[in-house]
């Protein structure tokens, strides 16, 4: 297995550009704990949230991110209480890797993700990553224009 290090796609002329098209379901942690996600552990604090994608996978995505990258996908819901969200179209790098690999979610460490071969290296920000299955990568990203 390769572990992948102090990766930046941005350089790298195997990466992609791609959009994510999704909505998702929502709730925010009442207290802090641990979420078990296909690619490994998703550690959280109290407000973060804890969302379940189209495809039934589950993540985390701390309060501040949440806030800047997801709308209510009603315009009844008040942003911040539990319930159907669309994230904002944002284009971000991603690679397929062609081994099985494992990163830390973030460049200052954190969880440790893993990927198997064919699955998607994905880099939302510098020192910022995450992995994507590449049944859901197909069904949920779309190539940039």
């Amino acid at each position: 297995m390769t572990e992948l290090r102090n990766i930046d796609l941005r350089d790298d002329p195997h990466a992609r550009r791609v959009v994510k098209d999704e909505t998702v379901s929502v709730e925010f942690a009442a207290a802090e704990g641990q979420l078990m996600s296909l690619e490994g552990p998703n550690r959280y604090v109290q407000g973060d949230a804890l969302i379940t994608g189209s495809t039934g996978d589950r993540w985390v995505v701390s309060r501040e991110r949440f806030d800047a990258k997801y709308l209510p996908a009603d315009a009844t819901l008040a942003h911040g209480e539990p319930g159907a969200y669309r994230n904002r179209p944002a284009v971000v790098l991603a690679r397929r890797m062609d081994e099985a690999f494992s990163l830390a979610r973030s460049a200052s460490g954190g969880d440790v993700l893993h990927g198997a071969a064919g699955d998607w290296v994905m880099q939302y920000a510098p020192g910022d990553y995450g992995v994507v299955q590449a049944a859901r990568f197909a069904k949920v990203y779309r190539l940039a224009d």
